[in-house]
C-alpha cells in the first residue's frame, strides 16, 4: 500500500543572480493516512517551500513527489489546479475570507469551482460548519465573527471538499495565545476523527500538539519522528500538559 504523501529526494533551487538558493535541498518524506505532522522550522529553514510542494502550489526542480499514488513532480498548472480543488484542503494563518460572502458562502466557495450543485454547495457548507461548531453563524459576514470562529470557518471550508490532506499553514499566527490552543485542540479532535493533517509551524509549543515532527534547516530534515524525540518540541509539549494540568 503506498503512502499518501511520498518526497523522495526532492531539490527546489532558485537562482538570485550568480547565487544559487536551495530552498529544499534533497529531502525525502512519507506520510500516511491518518497522520498528524508537524513541519517545524525558522523562517528561511524551506518548509514553507516544502508546504507549496505537497499542497500542489509549486513543483520540485528535480525529484519525485508522488499523492495518493501518483507522481505529480511534472503536471501542468491545470492538473495542479485539480489536484488541489478535489484532495487538499487548506487553513491560512490570515484566513482569507471573502468579506462580502456570508460565512456559508465561504465554505461553499471551493465546491462551486469544484462543479457541485448549488443545493450540494449549501448542504456540504452547512454540514462542515456545524462540524466546527458554527452552524450557527452561516448567515454572518466574516467581520461578525471573532479571530477564532474566522479560522474555525476557514477549517470548515478545508474541510467541505472531503480532502485526502489538511494542510495548516502557520494555523493560529494571528490568534491571541488561548484562542491558539483552542484552534490546535480543535485539530486535534479531526486527527482523531480520522483526517491527515499536516501543520507548517515555527513554533515548537504549536508543533508539540502533533503526533510527528518533521524539523527542517536549510532545506534539510534534521529530524523526523516522535514529539518526544525532538528535544525542543518536547520541552513545549511537557510544558503545555503541565499548563493544562493547572488549569
Amino acid at each position: 500500500m503506498s503512502h499518501l504523501v511520498e518526497l523522495t529526494d526532492v531539490y527546489k533551487i532558485y537562482q538570485m543572480g550568480d547565487t544559487e538558493v536551495r530552498a529544499l535541498d534533497g529531502i525525502s518524506m512519507n506520510i500516511d493516512r491518518g497522520e498528524f505532522v508537524a513541519i517545524v522550522g525558522s523562517s528561511g529553514s524551506g518548509k514553507s517551500t516544502c508546504m507549496n510542494i505537497i499542497g500542489c502550489l509549486d513543483v520540485p526542480t528535480s525529484g519525485s513527489y508522488k499523492l495518493n499514488g501518483k507522481e505529480i513532480s511534472n503536471y501542468t498548472s491545470d492538473e495542479l489546479a485539480e489536484v488541489r480543488n478535489k484532495m487538499l484542503g487548506f487553513v491560512f494563518q490570515q484566513y482569507n475570507l471573502i468579506p462580502k460572502l456570508t460565512v456559508l458562502e465561504n465554505v461553499g466557495l471551493p465546491l462551486l469551482y469544484g462543479g457541485c450543485s448549488e443545493s450540494e454547495q449549501r448542504e456540504r457548507a452547512m454540514v462542515a460548519l456545524q462540524r466546527v461548531g458554527l452552524g450557527d453563524k452561516a448567515k454572518n459576514l466574516p467581520s461578525q465573527l471573532s479571530g477564532g470562529q474566522q479560522q474555525r470557518v476557514s477549517i470548515a471550508r478545508a474541510l467541505a471538499g472531503n480532502p485526502s490532506v489538511i494542510l495548516a499553514d502557520e494555523p493560529t499566527g494571528a490568534l491571541d495565545s488561548k484562542t491558539g490552543k483552542d484552534v490546535m485542540k480543535f485539530l486535534q479532535q479531526l486527527h482523531r476523527e480520522g483526517n491527515t493533517i499536516i501543520l507548517i509551524t515555527h513554533d515548537n509549543s504549536i508543533a508539540a500538539r502533533a503526533s510527528r515532527v518533521v524539523r527542517v534547516t536549510d532545506g534539510r530534515i534534521v529530524y523526523d519522528g516522535p514529539v518526544e524525540g525532538d528535544k525542543l518540541v518536547y520541552e513545549q509539549a511537557s510544558a503545555g500538559r503541565d499548563e493544562e494540568g493547572e488549569a
